[in-house]
């Protein structure tokens, strides 16, 4: 599952999810673009996106108008840290609506703060249930991290679970891995850092049902925009959770 699908190709009852640490929109090339962060998402025509080290400290947050042509028109942020000149932190992009959002505070002491964002998204094939994060770099500060995520992936029993974000997990054994693996048994497996030569698997999309996860790949045009590769994932939400009347062999523009 390391193809490049075309985007067009893919069922009505599929979604796509997108997640990518931007590095705060700056490249290797040490320049902050947000134009070509936004030019790659909308190649791929995200359905759910989450975006990780927004950053606007210091350029104000009109730096941020590339990012509001994407036409994914529903959002959910979690600023971590907001100081008079700007903000930083990730953001939830949705097609439909979100509700019953929550931040949940993932800091532990003195760490760099760190939030999950929490909602219920509406989809026309069927309510899921997301949480977005990103975690700590500390390997006792993402256990207890992973414990909380563990906790909130069975929060929602009437709807299936996806997480997604960047877990910074780069150790063999996996402590986030392992902890997830139980509540969430499905994920995704590329590796995305650093972005020109990618040796960890650090960004990652977890799927509460087997059998959710169709395809999952990469973009390595990405590596001209940020240190992170983004993990592009096509879903399919269980026959339980799909709202009446999909149609599994319809196609759509992906849109």
């Amino acid at each position: 599952m390391n193809g490049t699908p075309l985007p067009n190709q893919r069922s009505a009852t599929t979604l796509r999810l997108m997640t990518w640490n931007i590095h705060g929109g700056v490249g290797p090339d040490g320049r902050f673009d947000l134009g070509r962060i936004a030019a790659l998402i909308v190649r791929h025509r995200p359905d759910i996106l989450a975006l990780q080290e927004i950053d606007t400290r210091g350029r104000g947050i009109g730096c941020l108008a590339p990012l509001e042509g994407l036409g994914i028109g529903h959002l959910a942020e979690a600023r971590t840290v907001a100081v008079p000149d700007g903000h930083y932190g990730h953001v939830l992009f949705s097609r439909w609506p979100t509700r019953d959002v929550v931040l949940h505070d993932l800091s532990v002491g003195r760490r760099e703060p760190r939030m999950a964002i929490e909602t219920s998204i509406a989809t026309p094939v069927g309510e899921l249930h997301l949480v977005v994060a990103h975690l700590g770099l500390a390997l006792l500060e993402r256990r207890r991290q992973a414990i909380t995520l563990a906790g909130l992936a069975r929060g929602n029993p009437h709807a299936p679970t996806v997480m997604m974000g960047d877990f910074n997990d780069w150790f063999s054994f996996g402590l986030v891995r392992r902890t997830l693996s139980r509540a969430l048994p499905e994920r995704t497996r590329l590796r995305s850092f650093p972005a020109c030569r990618p040796m960890l698997r650090l960004d990652r999309v977890y799927c509460g049902a087997r059998g959710m996860l169709l395809d999952s790949f990469t973009d390595r045009e990405a590596r001209h925009a940020s240190d992170h590769l983004p993990i592009i994932a096509d879903i399919r939400l269980p026959s339980s959770a799909q709202a009446p009347g999909s149609d599994a062999t319809a196609l759509s523009a992906g849109g």
